[in-house]
């Protein structure tokens, strides 16, 4: 498998700017996420990378190799690139081992060429190779589709949503099986998604495209903690914006003084605080409220099993009627309307200049 390089890349139809100078590398043998909402330029950013459009401005190489820019422009077929659509795309007059061996040589086709390896690299039963398409379930046929991508050994595969048809269950359990797979054949690929916990649980990277524009490309952990700006904190999971004041190194607001995540100069700012970050406990009117903590009462519950959102209501002093938050608790935690409680943030918070 082979890195991919893309710098200053722009895409335009006629006088409709979709990519705006976009900068990404992927690592050989990398899984990069590009995240975004609908319309921000994924899908022409993958289909310009695969060869079905061709760049306005910039370079794409892939292993060294440049395949578009300036007088250069390398056809789809000769790119050597896997590609996962979101329907799969299988045929349904073949088996599973001919869909698999579909885009190699007649020789390799006539032997079924790793029909057996990438079977079982798949997660898939050997005896899937002779059942046809429709007698799989929908996320053993995505797996036969990565297998496909994979047994010509392309230089880089391309997954685009492949599992937004899928419901919930069978959607973790492919996720997990294609990046075991990726895994496994050291594969560089990229994941084309709109789904945050997708991108998230399996991308080694999160590339955040926004209206054209990739404005923050990170691991998952450090996208979810430290999010550039409001967009991104709001995009990538939920986040509770609060105003505050930057004062020595902290920051004031009406959940208390808490800590910052990094450095911030004094004066006005917007807290970012993600709302499992919250720590709720139930009121006991003999304990006093210490520093760092305030009072609240529960106004409204949105339980999903395994958490609960809670709808809250601070009793502010300085605010008539008391200031809306919400929080995150497991759902075993989550405490009846009505119920007074005490509040308190855990960990380090986000800042961003008014």
């Amino acid at each position: 498998m082979s890195d991919l390089t893309i710098r200053g890349l722009h895409k335009a139809f006629g006088e409709r700017a979709v990519l705006r100078g976009v900068d990404l590398s992927v690592k050989n043998g990398g899984l990069l996420a590009l995240l975004g909402p609908s319309g921000s330029g994924k899908t022409t950013l993958l289909r310009t990378v695969c060869g079905f459009e061709r760049a306005t401005q910039g370079t794409i190489a892939i292993g060294g190799r440049q395949v578009d820019g300036e007088g250069v422009h390398v056809r789809a077929e000769a790119r050597r690139i896997g590609y996962v659509s979101q329907e799969g795309s299988l045929f349904p007059h073949l088996s599973v081992a001919d869909n698999i061996v579909f885009g190699l040589s007649r020789p390799q086709r006539h032997a079924r060429h790793r029909v057996d390896e990438l079977l079982e690299l798949v997660g898939l039963p050997l005896s899937c190779g002779n059942r046809p398409p429709h007698e799989l379930s929908g996320g053993q046929q995505q797996r036969v589709a990565l297998a496909r991508a994979l047994a010509p050994s392309p230089s880089l595969v391309m997954l685009d949503e492949p599992f937004s048809s899928l419901d919930a269950s069978l959607r973790a359990e492919t996720r997990q099986a294609v990046a075991d797979a990726l895994v496994h054949a050291n594969a560089t690929a990229v994941l084309v998604t709109h789904d945050q916990s997708e991108a998230l649980s399996m991308g080694h990277e999160v590339a955040v495209l926004w209206d054209g524009r990739l404005i923050q490309t990170a691991s998952p952990d450090v996208l979810y903690r430290r999010p550039v700006s409001r967009e991104v904190a709001s995009f990538v999971g939920e986040a509770l914006v609060l105003p505050g004041t930057v004062e020595q190194g902290s920051v004031v607001c009406d959940l208390g003084v808490l800590k910052l995540s990094a450095p911030h100069v004094d004066g006005l700012v917007d807290v970012m605080i993600r709302p499992e970050q919250i720590h709720v406990a139930v009121h006991d009117a003999a304990d006093r409220t210490t520093e760092g903590q305030c009072d609240a009462r529960v106004e409204a519950v949105t339980f999903y099993g395994h958490d609960a959102r809670l709808s809250l209501r601070l009793e502010h002093p300085s605010a008539a009627g008391g200031i809306a938050v919400y929080a995150r608790v497991p759902g075993y935690r989550a405490p009846a309307v009505g119920t007074r409680v005490r509040l308190s943030v855990d960990g380090e918070v986000v800042a961003y200049h008014r």
